[in-house]
């Protein structure tokens, strides 16, 4: 159906009402529900969107969470840390990405069945495409392999990254990651020591929690960081995380996670609603809750 681009954002009563939801851990302060509910309002729909914390109670399974979701009638939803993994193992189908990936970040229910799509690998690339389009790519030097370390390490070598250098503090898990992005034309390695391997970096990029707000600090020592180099950032509360303004500060160019979260909420928005966002929209709900608030 095409979208009247006249449209007033009043919801229209013969349009489909949509029920969605974020499956994580401490997201209380999420901008994720505003962006989809405020876009959904721009377009004349009638969308709910739910938190379920995990922090607030812990004790449901995530097969049960999945079950009462799809049981109340919900479109979808989004997972964020830690399930981006473990919810592959639930669901009937999943997309090509998100199996080269390893981690599904939105789930849609649709006929019966549970399909699962990975919105952080294309919200990554655009962001970079849009925000360092210029940044040298030969050895990246990647923080992190986890749900979201996977998806940003592929589509690091789709960005055309020489070789994609891994670091976790789980060496078997870095070392299973980079296997993948070789098993997909790409190439990467694994590194023990972040900080060391820095200094061979043409830029670097944490996809680890460590920096949040609720998680403070950095995830390699900052005295490594030199100015020819680049920075990137997945957290994105705070916008600037001791690390991006390490990095700034000694002249290095920096990516907030402000993109990488924007646009795999217009990729998800599609994914429930079978209706295309628009970028622009949805960057001004998320910045117009400011720095008083995240979002995953």
């Amino acid at each position: 159906m095409e979208i009247d681009e006249s449209a007033t954002g009043a919801p229209n009563p013969f349009a489909p009402a949509f029920q969605m939801g974020l499956i994580g851990r401490g997201i209380q302060l999420s901008r994720t529900p505003a962006m989809h509910m405020a876009e959904a309002q721009m377009q004349g729909l009638t969308c709910r969107y739910d938190l379920i914390d995990t922090d607030v109670d812990g004790d449901i399974p995530l097969a049960a969470r999945l079950d009462r979701a799809e049981n109340d009638g919900f479109a979808g939803l989004n997972i964020t840390y830690p399930y981006k993994q473990e919810v592959m193992a639930l669901l009937d189908e999943v997309s090509a990405s998100s199996q080269r990936v390893g981690a599904v970040n939105t789930v849609v229910f649709r006929d019966g069945r549970r399909f699962g799509h990975n919105t952080d690998h294309w919200g990554f690339c655009e962001s970079f495409r849009r925000g360092l389009p210029d940044a040298k790519r030969g050895n990246v030097l990647l923080i992190g392999a986890g749900g979201a370390g996977g998806a940003v390490a592929h589509a690091l070598s789709d960005l055309g990254a020489g070789c994609v250098l891994i670091a976790d503090a789980r060496p078997d898990a870095a070392v299973a990651l980079a296997k993948a992005i070789r098993a997909a034309g790409g190439q990467a390695r694994t590194v023990s020591d972040p900080t060391l391997a820095a200094a061979g970096a043409d830029g670097i990029v944490n996809a680890t929690p460590v920096g949040m707000a609720k998680l403070p600090g950095v995830p390699l020592d900052t005295a490594c960081l030199a100015a020819h180099q680049w920075v990137a950032d997945i957290v994105y509360f705070p916008l600037e995380t001791a690390l991006l303004k390490a990095a700034r500060a000694v002249g290095c160019q920096v990516l907030s996670g402000e993109g990488m979260a924007i646009f795999q909420a217009v990729r998800a928005f599609e994914l429930f609603t079978g209706r295309p966002a628009d970028p622009d929209r949805m960057r001004a709900t998320f910045r117009s809750h400011g720095q008083s608030s995240t979002a995953v």
